[in-house]
C-alpha cells in the first residue's frame, strides 16, 4: 500500500512538473548523456559593473562544454540523464548553415546586471539536441531517441 501511494505521488509530481514546463517559452532537451555545470558567483570587494551572471554549460561525456546564455535560463535540470534547459527570452528561428539557431528577443534582467558582451544569437549543433519545444509544443524533433549519435 505504501509503495502504491509513493508511485501515485511520484506520478502526480511528474504530471505537475510537465504542466509547469508547458509555460516555458523555449525548452531544449540535450542528447543523453549530458549534464549541467553552473559556475559559482565570485564575490569581490571591488564593484564590478556589467560582468553578467556566472556561466552555465552543458557537459558532454567527450569533454565538450557548450556555453549557454545564463541570463536567459528560467529552468534547468539534468536529473533524467540529460540536460534540459528552458529559456525565457530566446526564440528558435530554425536551421542556419546546418546549426540550430536561436535569437535573443528580450532581456530578463536590468541592463546593469548583464554583460555588455552578451551574445544575441545562440547556435547549437543538431547532434547535441533531441527536442526543442516552444510553449510546451515540440517544434524540432531531431531524433526518435534521447541518445548521442555515434
Amino acid at each position: 500500500m505504501v509503495t502504491a501511494r509513493r508511485c501515485l505521488r511520484t506520478a502526480v509530481l511528474e504530471s505537475q512538473a510537465e504542466r509547469h514546463l508547458e509555460h516555458i517559452p523555449l525548452l531544449i532537451d540535450f542528447a543523453a548523456p549530458t549534464s549541467l555545470l553552473r559556475e559559482h558567483n565570485r564575490m569581490s570587494a571591488l564593484p564590478i559593473i556589467g560582468n553578467g551572471p556566472p556561466g552555465t554549460f552543458v557537459l558532454f561525456p567527450n569533454g565538450l562544454r557548450v556555453s549557454l546564455p545564463t541570463d536567459q535560463i528560467v529552468f534547468a535540470d539534468d536529473t533524467g540523464g540529460h540536460a534540459r534547459v528552458g529559456f525565457g527570452g530566446m526564440r528558435f528561428v530554425g536551421l542556419e548553415e546546418g546549426r540550430l539557431a536561436f535569437i535573443r528577443i528580450r532581456d530578463l534582467f536590468p541592463e546593469d546586471q548583464l554583460s555588455p558582451a552578451r551574445s544575441y544569437t545562440m547556435r547549437l549543433d543538431r547532434r547535441w539536441v533531441t527536442t526543442i519545444s516552444v510553449d510546451g509544443r515540440p517544434v524540432w524533433p531531431a531524433a526518435s531517441s534521447n541518445e548521442l549519435p555515434s
